[in-house]
């Protein structure tokens, strides 16, 4: 739904229950309303529900949303706790010594209100999928709140999308702490608690040990997330809940299925170099109409300004999230002790330009911001803009992806859509989607240092390729583009390896 959508799990509650729904699987979505959905044009109020919070009990606004390409039923939860700041923001940045506060607050009383709402049916669901920490506490209101008893005949299915996030919060002591959301609740703590900090509940691991089972979604990172992470050595794996992980593949509790990518869709048209620069300009300027003076802006601009008439040689792109699973390589030093990007764009000089799109952490806005302020040949738009992402997917030649690990991936794969290959970090989805000569170029190493100097090289490597033997960059292109990774078969396999389970 407009204005809900961030990141890749996002992108997969857009696109799953579609998919599940056309192979047999009719599919509810429930969703918080963010203090906006509940307003869009064609949502109807239905019966309300009461969901108990912080030892109240508290009237929630139910919506449908009609949904005009789908026979998913779209559920929108709406309540001044899914609005603690203002309308539209579906993550906060709490720092210091009370880290995902906001948010857990938030969420936990969406787990609630989404048990009540679906306690309240005459008909309970035959299965209910979790999504990440932020249902988490979801699988504990349905084993230790006997108002969800009935629940307990529901099979919970849990995705793991991002170890990197798991919503630790307080036990107890705190007004964001499971005691304070639900002080009746007795439950068990070493279900629910994080494995290496006492008296700390940890949504992410509560839901891996109670849910009847667990994907990660692609199977290479199924794998890596049961292995301790080694960052000395440039490995990401389980992020402190490997051992959960590795016993639920022991009780064949977790599997592994790649998310899917839709290819029934229209074909753009790629724009010439002058359309691409006028896109990229509208799309600054209306930025800067909203945010006056702002440097990052200013200086997209300026780039933008800068560049020639004449297409450069190669036109790089990458669009994500500016957070530390996509930058830290992108910003390690190489052996020479010059960082990637820098390394990458001395490289390139004047034979090309790299367009970075995307938005985040600020240390590492900060540090895309130095690096354009020296180099002219990167630009570094600071935000999100879909209309454009999809531009540069189609007018780039190769799309940069050196993510330090990667659940799964989707930017990738709509970069392959659109016959641009790929240098990727050959960790998770990015191995399982992309093949090294075939379809793109893939890095490893056994070192932030090594990671980062093979990514360099490996984007010369795919440049001098392309510059020196076009018919088999060509064949690159071509046999990207051809690559399916099909919502279709993903979702057959969400059938066979997970929901079909609740019918035995």
């Amino acid at each position: 739904m407009p204005g809900a959508k961030v990141g890749g799990v996002g992108d997969v509650i857009r696109d799953l229950p579609a998919a599940v729904d056309k192979v047999g699987w009719p599919a509810v979505v429930l969703t918080p309303s963010y203090g906006r959905l509940h307003l869009l044009e064609n949502a109807r109020e239905i019966d309300p529900v009461m969901a108990g919070f912080r030892g109240q009990d508290h009237s929630v606004g139910v919506y449908e949303i009609p949904h005009a390409n789908n026979d998913v039923r779209y559920i929108v939860l709406d309540h001044a706790f899914f609005v603690p700041t203002e309308p539209g923001i579906v993550y906060h940045d709490d720092t210091g010594s009370r880290p995902y506060a906001t948010d857990a607050d938030k969420f936990a009383f969406f787990s609630s209100a989404s048990a009540a709402w679906i306690d309240a049916q005459d008909e309970l669901p035959a299965a209910v999928h979790l999504h990440d920490w932020h249902a988490g506490i979801f699988a504990v209101l349905r084993e230790f709140d006997p108002r969800y008893a009935r629940l307990k005949q529901v099979p919970i299915f849990f995705t793991v999308h991002n170890l990197s996030y798991q919503g630790q919060r307080p036990l107890r002591g705190d007004l964001s702490s499971l005691e304070a959301w639900f002080p009746d609740l007795d439950v068990d703590e070493a279900s629910i608690g994080d494995p290496h900090a006492e008296e700390v509940v940890n949504p992410m691991a509560a839901a891996i040990r109670l849910a009847d089972r667990v994907n990660a979604v692609s199977p290479t990172y199924a794998e890596e997330i049961q292995r301790a992470s080694d960052p000395e050595h440039g490995f990401i794996g389980g992020e402190g809940l490997e051992n959960e992980l590795a016993r639920a593949a022991a009780d064949d509790r977790l599997v592994g299925i790649l998310n899917g990518c839709y290819y029934d869709v229209p074909k753009a048209e790629r724009l010439r170099w002058a359309g691409l620069l006028k896109m990229a300009r509208s799309t600054v300027c209306g930025w800067l109409e909203k945010q006056p003076g702002e440097a990052l802006h200013e200086l997209a601009l300026e780039r933008l300004s800068t560049l020639g008439r004449r297409r450069p040689l190669h036109v790089l792109t990458s669009v994500g999230r500016v957070v530390d699973q996509k930058m830290r390589l992108m910003l390690a030093n190489t052996a020479s002790g010059t960082g990637a990007l820098e390394q990458l764009l001395e490289n390139l000089g004047s034979r090309g330009v790299v367009f970075l799109l995307g938005s985040g952490e600020k240390r590492y806005e900060q540090a895309l911001y130095d690096i354009a302020r020296r180099a002219d040949n990167l630009v570094f738009l600071r935000g999100y803009a879909e209309e454009f992402g999809a531009a540069l997917y189609d007018a780039g030649d190769l799309f940069l992806m050196p993510s330090s690990f990667e659940p799964c991936g989707i930017s990738q794969m709509l970069a392959m859509r659109a016959g641009q290959p790929c240098v990727v970090h050959g960790v998770g989805g990015l191995r399982d989607t992309v093949e090294h000569g075939v379809t793109g170029f893939v890095f490893g190493g056994d070192s932030p240092s090594a990671l980062a100097t093979n990514f360099v090289s490996c984007v010369d490597d795919a440049l001098t390729l392309r510059a020196e033997h076009p018919i088999r960059w060509q064949r690159i292109c071509t046999a990207a583009r051809e690559a399916r990774f099909d919502w279709k078969s993903s979702a057959e396999q969400y059938v066979e390896l997970l929901y079909d389970h609740a019918r035995h």
